[in-house]
């Protein structure tokens, strides 16, 4: 299956680098160009014990391939992942607004998306009210 992770904090990376393992085509997104440069080139911003072999792994293999363009991420995608931050806000509700940029900029004209991709948020966040 090919798979898009919009974001590549802790949720985004090890989801993305772990459905590569299993053998899905993985994009990931992020819109960052320095860490999208170390993720190719097979570093990783973060610590998580055994995820930077598994990235070079996945890499090497093509399974698992990094970007900054949405676009290029999600026009031949079969499942879109959005791994974005969601921080509390000073009265404690969440902020949805980077999930908000990621949803407008994947709307794209249908000949760049396939039609029937599934979009869906990759953690737990409250509806808007």
């Amino acid at each position: 299956m090919k798979l898009t992770i919009i974001g590549t904090g802790y949720v985004g990376l090890v989801t993305g680098t772990c459905f590569a393992e299993v053998g899905h085509q993985v994009i990931c997104v992020d819109n960052d160009p320095a860490k999208v440069e170390v993720l190719k080139a097979g570093g990783i911003p973060i610590y998580e014990p055994g995820l930077e072999e598994l990235v070079k792994k996945n890499v090497a293999a093509k399974r698992l391939t990094f970007t900054t363009s949405t676009a290029e991420g999600v026009q031949n995608s079969d499942v879109v992942f959005i791994a974005v931050p969601t921080p509390p806000l000073p009265d404690g509700s969440v902020d949805l607004s980077f999930i908000e940029k990621v949803a407008a900029r994947s709307r794209l004209p249908s000949r760049a998306t396939k039609s029937s991709s599934i979009k869906a948020p990759c953690r737990s966040t409250p509806a808007k009210k």
